[in-house]
Formats: structure tokens, C-alpha cells, sequence
């Protein structure tokens, strides 16, 4: 029984010594040192604090900021421990008054502006997560903005220009904004001041 145990002990802490330690030390440290923003959660930092990262989208609610995509995670929106969409059907009641209800605060937001609403701002992602819009998604707000800034339209759909990310290998998925960094640019071209 002794030699059978032996090796089998041994094989045990060898493999759990190179799989368990040094394989992720080794690709943790790897990942860091080539990939340093990446490895970290890929946060944004103003003036030294961590106010978000570019990868899990952010609740803005202020008609001074651009909007995100609806989240549907629980028990908060955007929260990243329990990503995650809300499974409901094109035809469930509670997925239509949801929308009905993101329509209606877009329209209080803006009530001139008569354009259609994108699609991405008023239903959710299936992460519940997405830290980007679309790029007609981010126009349809402008309007908004440039109002509520008292900047120029031109100048926000410039800063839409300027953010914008295309197609990967210019077919896959669509051109797209990320709203955070967006909005930090807003913030750099004019600071909103609450008051």
C-alpha cells in the first residue's frame, strides 16, 4: 500500500505545486509586466483615485453626461459580481414596461428632440455590463449635451469622432463609444460644475 500511496502523494504536490503556484504566478506576472492596464482591470484613475474601469459600464443619469446601456443586474445596475441580462422574452410584459419606462426617460431628458432611439439605450446587454454605446446611440444624445454644457454640437460630435472605435479588422461587430471615456472627455473640454 506504501508504494502505491507514495507516488500518488507525490505526483499529488508536484502537480498541484506547478499548476496551483507557479503556472499562475508565472502568467500573472507575465500578464502584468507586458500588459499592465490589463492585467489591473483596465481602470481609469483621475488624479490618482479609480473612478471606473473601460471594461463594465457605469450608471450616468446626469443629462450633462452621455448614457450608457441599460443594465439589468442585481441587486444594482453595472454590478460586475453579478453580471448577468434579465432573460425576459420580446413578449413579456415586464421587459416591454422597462423599455416603454427607459423610452420615457430619454424623452423627459430631451423631450425636443423627435429623433428614433437606438436600440442599445433602451434594452439591456446580456452581461448587463457593456461599457460602450453605439455610435448612433452616442449622437442621439448630443444634442442633449451640447445644451446642457452650452457647448457647441459640433464640438460633442467631435468628441464622438475622436472616441469612436471600429469594426474589429473592419467587419466584425460595430463601430461603438466607450461611454466613460467619453465622458471624461466631456470633462476635459468642459467641466460640468454642479450648481
Amino acid at each position: 500500500m506504501t508504494k502505491q500511496l507514495r507516488p500518488a502523494v507525490t505526483v499529488f504536490a508536484a502537480l498541484t505545486l506547478i499548476c496551483g503556484v507557479l503556472y499562475p504566478l508565472a502568467v500573472t506576472g507575465i500578464g502584468s509586466a507586458a500588459f499592465p492596464g490589463q492585467a489591473n482591470g483596465s481602470m481609469v484613475e483621475v488624479n490618482g483615485k479609480a473612478i471606473g474601469s473601460t471594461l463594465i459600464g457605469q450608471a450616468f443619469t446626469s443629462p450633462h453626461y452621455f448614457w450608457g446601456r441599460p443594465s439589468a443586474t442585481a441587486p444594482m445596475p453595472n454590478n460586475a459580481a453579478g453580471s448577468g441580462g434579465a432573460n425576459q422574452g420580446p413578449t413579456n410584459p415586464a421587459l416591454i414596461d422597462a423599455v416603454k419606462g427607459r423610452i420615457d426617460a430619454l424623452h423627459a431628458a430631451d423631450p425636443a428632440n423627435t429623433a428614433a432611439i437606438p436600440i442599445d439605450l433602451v434594452t439591456a446587454s446580456a452581461s448587463g455590463l457593456d461599457p460602450e454605446i453605439s455610435i448612433a446611440g452616442a449622437r442621439y444624445q448630443a444634442v442633449r449635451i451640447a445644451a446642457a454644457r452650452k457647448i457647441s454640437l459640433e464640438q460633442v460630435q467631435a468628441l464622438i469622432d475622436q472616441h469612436q472605435q471600429h469594426q474589429w479588422f473592419g467587419f466584425f461587430g460595430e463601430s461603438r463609444v466607450n461611454v466613460l471615456a467619453l465622458n471624461l472627455a466631456l470633462d476635459r473640454a468642459k467641466p460640468f460644475v454642479k450648481g
